[in-house]
Formats: C-alpha cells, structure tokens, sequence
C-alpha cells in the first residue's frame, strides 16, 4: 500500500504542477491529493510540500482549519470560469456545455462554502476601540 500512496502522489504532483499553466486542470486539489499520499507513504515528502513557499500555508491552513483563503476562493472561481467558457467555445458539442456546468457548478458550489482562515477572519474585521 505504501508504494502505491507514493505513485498517486508524484502522480497528483505532476499534475497539480501541470496545473498551474493549464487552466482547465486544477491546481490545489491534486497537490492536496499528494500531501496526503505522501504523509502515508513517505512523511519527508509531505513535510517538504508543508514547508513549500507558495503551497505551504494553504495546506497547512486546509489540514488544520478546512478552509480556503477567499483570495484562493476567488481565484479558483476565475480559473473554473474561464475554462468553462473556453470549452464552451471551442466543442461542437450539444451535451458538453450541460455537464460541464452541473460539474464545475458542483465544484463552484462547495469552494463558495469552505470557510476562511480564522486568522484571515479576525483581520478582516473592523476595529471596536
């Protein structure tokens, strides 16, 4: 079991690395995926994607808290629209457009409910002095 955790984390890290050029792939769930497979296959790993520069605070807030930074939130809501529309745009499919829209709407749906970081929270609201 603890090489086939490892093959499905290099495997959902190459593509969340192909992701972030692609915009119909997405990004953050595949690096989830790996830092997941890795803590069960080999921790050093999931520890160096923890302590990443630009992946680390995200996973580590969804680890400990289950949420999205509404930065995050935004800008997966952009990504998913804009490769719906360039989908859309490029098929000569009927059904196509249907689908996607009940898949990615689904998608759009549960971003919109995970919550902010507390500490983002507690940022943002306003001063009581």
């Amino acid at each position: 079991m603890r090489r086939f955790h490892l093959a499905l984390g290099y495997a959902s890290l190459v593509l969340g690395i192909v992701g972030i050029v692609l915009p119909v792939l997405p990004t953050t769930p595949f690096i989830i995926l790996a830092a997941w497979c890795f803590a069960r296959s080999n921790p050093a790993l999931s520890e160096r994607l923890y302590e990443h520069p630009r992946f680390g605070a995200l996973l580590t807030t969804w680890r400990d808290q289950r949420a999205i930074p509404s930065r995050a939130k935004l800008y997966a809501l952009l990504m998913l629209a804009l490769s719906y529309t360039i989908t859309v745009w490029l098929t000569r499919n009927a059904y196509l457009p249907f689908i996607l829209a009940a898949i990615m709407g689904s998608v759009a749906l549960y971003i919109v409910t995970r919550p902010s970081p507390r500490e983002m929270a507690e940022e943002q609201e306003p001063s009581r002095d």
